[in-house]
């Protein structure tokens, strides 16, 4: 699924025009975009940057349509000013590869096998991949959407 939107605001609340200058804030910005993207289409978001011992998964959400609980990897590019095509480069979900993807499955073993989690009870587990990208300014170019990535 692949969503485009006109650049806009990046955040619901106040307008978000500065720039984003660390790396750090890029990934929180993209993974808000993510999980505001999730809402929208219905799921619910159980936690944001879980911390394992092994490392952090972006997003948990449950995907009532579907009765999924949902593991969310979110990659998130800037492309420069004045761009007008993202080059295949820059494409964020071209960087998830197999070693991030094997990661991802280990850490969300990791999070089931806690006995202290609450969790909704699913038919299935699912791993997406989102990519957003950026303009120089923090607004929304694109944002795709994989189910069921892997």
């Amino acid at each position: 699924m692949s969503v485009r939107e006109p650049p806009r605001a990046a955040t619901s609340g106040p307008t978000r025009v500065a720039r984003v200058a660390s790396r750090h804030e890029l990934g929180r910005l993209g993974e808000d975009l993510a999980a505001s993207h999730l809402a929208r289409l219905g799921c619910a978001i159980l936690a944001r940057n879980v911390r394992t011992a092994t490392g952090e998964i972006d997003l948990i959400a449950f995907d009532a349509r579907h009765s999924a609980l949902v593991f969310v990897e979110v990659k998130t590019r800037r492309v420069p000013a004045g761009a007008r095509r993202v080059r295949p480069d820059q494409e964020p979900l071209q960087r998830l590869r197999a070693p991030q993807r094997a990661r991802l499955r280990r850490l969300a073993c990791a999070w089931l096998s806690e006995p202290t989690r609450r969790r909704p009870s699913a038919r299935t587990i699912r791993f997406d991949a989102i990519g957003v990208i950026l303009d120089a300014r923090g607004r929304l170019l694109r944002l795709d959407h994989v189910e069921g990535a892997w």
